[in-house]
């Protein structure tokens, strides 16, 4: 089937443009497209194969963004925008597509919005440059600070708080300030507050939110769904279970659900993992917002109109913005202000293969076979459940980053480049030696014992430090500061810790350091 609209050669009209538009840039206030005139240009989308099968995406996520594609090129058409689309089954990559679409519109320039990763911009200049016509880029609007203002103001420091950051982007956007630029509440950050866990959450009565809307499947949805498993059958996961908004209508119904029934519990309960939970009170809006269904500064509003409203307390909607324009435009600009070279990150020297079981989740550690089980179903994890469980376990076992950036890459619906880099490399592995995060986030049994109720059902007991019956965490946590002793002695942050390991007994340290190696090497 063609996916061209007109059934013969159609040359647009004198000084016409096409409008790319990519499969993350799903936003009616895509700069190229404002700039364009539906009346004589032309709108031109393309759905490649070589770039789904870059990685070993999620099958899910493959979905979700085919399914949002078509979506969005249906509601242009019926806003009266002409659209070239590309589909699967006959687009094998984007300078095919291009050089078809050229062969039968002609137009005399081409725009798109600058693509929101690195080599992604690379990848579209050089299709642009083969296919011979003239181009350019235009402004992107899916963040809220642009690159080149965050490399103004940060570009010759050596580390980076995103506290900073953060505050300044309270105040410019007037989110949660009074008239003088003050924080409500006298306070900026409300985390003390929002650090609950499972004792706390079985205390409270086990509360859980409504079931999430229920999402309807259209045709467009279920084509998209049918060529995911047709083309990447190799990839994790079933495109049937695709669980995300596809359309703008979709997200905001999903933006509304958060708001009313899981924000009010999100502040306290933030931090919290439970089993028979993988969602409890996250928004788990951050795929539509990076592919351009949702606004995130609109998100960020609905918080604060929650919180304006009496309907939600203020640590919640404090903890949900602080993600939003805090922690996201910080992890942008971070991604921007140091690529390329981001990505060649390894300060701890980390070479050790990721283990096989984080493609199977068949692991004794409840807490790893949990999560990994839920991302494997999902394709989606909470920010703990990365973080301290999955990124801690990597950081402690000295995992090599590149291999644990692509397997954060391929699982995750709303995983991209700069989403990733910097979240993996800078806070989960401290592997650009601190840039961005003052202290490894290292954990031991303890705190996912506190903060969960995986170590319930799991045969290794976190409040055993050493031995058969020692969860691996434990050991894997000293093991790491055995390593790492030199450089975290001189950090303020960790110096406790080392100078606690350097107090033990040399037999202790021994068992312990001896027990980590050993597990290592069973875990291949």
């Amino acid at each position: 089937m063609s996916s061209q609209i007109f059934s013969s050669k159609t040359t647009l009209a004198d000084g016409a443009k096409t409008v790319w538009i990519l499969g993350d840039q799903l936003t009616h206030a895509n700069s190229a497209l404002r700039s364009a005139d539906s009346s004589r240009d032309c709108v031109l989308m393309i759905e490649s194969r070589a770039w789904g099968s870059h990685l070993r995406y999620h099958k899910i996520k493959l979905a979700m963004i085919y399914a949002a594609m078509r979506h969005f090129a249906e509601e242009l058409r019926a806003a009266g925008w002409r659209v070239d689309y590309h589909h699967l089954a006959d687009t094998e990559d984007f300078s095919s597509g291009l050089e078809r679409h050229i062969a039968f519109y002609r137009p005399e320039r081409l725009e798109i919005m600058a693509p929101n990763s690195y080599f992604e911009q690379k990848a579209v200049e050089a299709v642009f440059k083969k296919a011979g016509v003239p181009y350019s880029f235009s402004s992107p609007v899916q963040f809220l600070r642009s690159r080149e203002d965050f490399e103004q103001a940060y570009r010759n420091k050596k580390r980076l708080l995103m506290e900073t950051h953060y505050r300044e982007m309270r105040v410019r956007l007037g989110l949660l300030v009074d008239s003088r630029g003050a924080p409500q509440g006298g306070r900026w950050n409300f985390d003390a507050e929002n650090r609950l866990g499972a004792r706390d959450w079985v205390k409270a009565g086990r509360p859980v939110p409504p079931p999430p809307p229920r999402l309807s499947r259209t045709p467009l949805t279920q084509s998209a769904i049918a060529d995911v498993e047709r083309f990447f059958p190799q990839a994790p996961g079933k495109a049937d279970n695709l669980w995300l908004p596809v359309s703008r209508k979709e997200a905001l119904v999903c933006l509304d659900d958060f708001i009313q029934n899981r924000l009010p519990m999100f502040g306290e309960f933030e931090d919290l993992m439970i089993a028979e939970e993988s969602r409890l009170f996250h928004s788990s809006l951050s795929a539509p917002i990076n592919i351009g269904l949702l606004d995130p500064l609109e998100c960020a509003q609905a918080a604060e109109a929650a919180w304006r409203a009496g309907r939600v307390p203020l640590n919640a909607a404090e903890g949900f913005i602080r993600q939003i324009i805090g922690w996201r435009e910080f992890i942008n600009g971070v991604y921007w202000l140091k690529m390329p070279d981001y990505l060649k990150a390894n300060a701890l020297e980390a070479t050790r293969d990721l283990p096989r079981f984080f493609y199977t989740a068949q692991t004794e550690l409840k807490c790893l076979q949990t999560v990994l089980r839920e991302t494997l179903a999902s394709g989606f994890n909470h920010h703990i459940q990365r973080l301290m469980i999955l990124g801690n376990f990597m950081l402690l076992a000295g995992v090599d980053p590149g291999q644990v950036l692509r397997w954060f890459s391929e699982m995750y619906v709303d995983a991209f480049e700069w989403v990733m880099a910097a979240n993996v490399l800078g806070m989960a592995l401290y592997a650009d030696g601190g840039f961005m995060a003052t202290k490894p986030y290292a954990g031991s049994g303890s705190y996912i014992s506190r903060m969960s109720n995986y170590c319930k059902s799991c045969r290794f007991k976190p409040n055993v430090k050493s031995g058969t019956d020692a969860c691996p965490f434990n050991v894997l946590y000293w093991h790491f500061y055995n390593r790492h002793a030199e450089r975290f002695a001189r950090n303020p942050r960790t110096a406790v810790m080392v100078k606690a390991w350097r107090k033990r007994d040399a037999r202790e340290r021994e068992v312990i350091t001896s027990e980590a190696q050993a597990f290592l090497e069973s875990i291949y």
